[in-house]
């Protein structure tokens, strides 16, 4: 089984100039593979990427989530970032595979669009679907109390995220060392980012889709 990850770019257009979120995004995604056959940003600000281990997609989308809200607001006087993401991972299987991805088929990449086509309707920025409605019902109400502090992480908050999320085994001291500041202030930013939960929630994921696909 793989994932596939369909999502855009909430209010990208308040921003004038969109390198600031495309270029750091571009580098996160070539990080994880290959234009156009493993990912694809098309139309301005919707973006669709393959991740084969399906256990790695909530990692993934949660490391997208803290790259877009930890670019600089239009406004400098906001602690929050002008735009967001919506996301929708989409798990199953690969029957075809194109040079694009957007070309590419198989339950994977219906189940991620027919998710995505529902986001605004629930009210979400992440949700998930799989072939299993239960572990789906589970999964997206963990998501959807989540999104409620994580669309609104702060800039530094976001910045934490990224690092705990590429680095989860990383010392408060380390990830105080590669942002700058002291490790009772990482702490501070740990806890309003609540990064235990976050990875509580990523933890729970990939335990109980593993358990699934095994």
């Amino acid at each position: 089984m793989i994932a596939v990850i369909k999502g855009d770019i909430i209010a990208s257009r308040k921003l004038t100039n969109p390198e600031k979120w495309l270029n750091p995004l571009k580098k996160l995604l070539g990080a994880w593979g290959k234009t156009p056959g493993q990912w694809e940003l098309v139309w301005g600000d919707f973006f669709q990427l393959e991740i084969a281990s399906a256990a790695d997609a909530l990692n993934k989308a949660l490391e997208i989530k803290a790259l877009v809200k930890s670019i600089d607001p239009v406004d400098a006087n906001k602690k929050i970032s002008t735009i967001d993401v919506r996301m929708a991972i989409g798990i199953g299987e690969k029957t075809y595979t194109a040079p694009r991805i957007s070309e590419s088929n198989g339950p994977a990449f219906i189940n991620s669009g027919e998710k995505f086509e529902k986001l605004k309707q629930a009210k979400s920025t992440l949700a998930i679907q799989t072939p299993w409605e239960d572990f789906d019902e589970e999964i997206n109400l963990y998501l959807k109390l989540a999104g409620t502090f994580m669309d609104s992480w702060s800039i530094s908050s976001a910045e934490l995220m990224k690092i705990v999320l590429e680095h989860p085994d990383a010392t408060q001291e380390e990830i105080g060392a590669v942002l700058g500041i002291k490790q009772n202030s990482v702490s501070g930013r740990w806890k309003r980012a609540k990064a235990d939960e976050v990875l509580e929630i990523e933890n729970v994921f990939r335990k109980k889709l593993k358990d699934r696909i095994q």
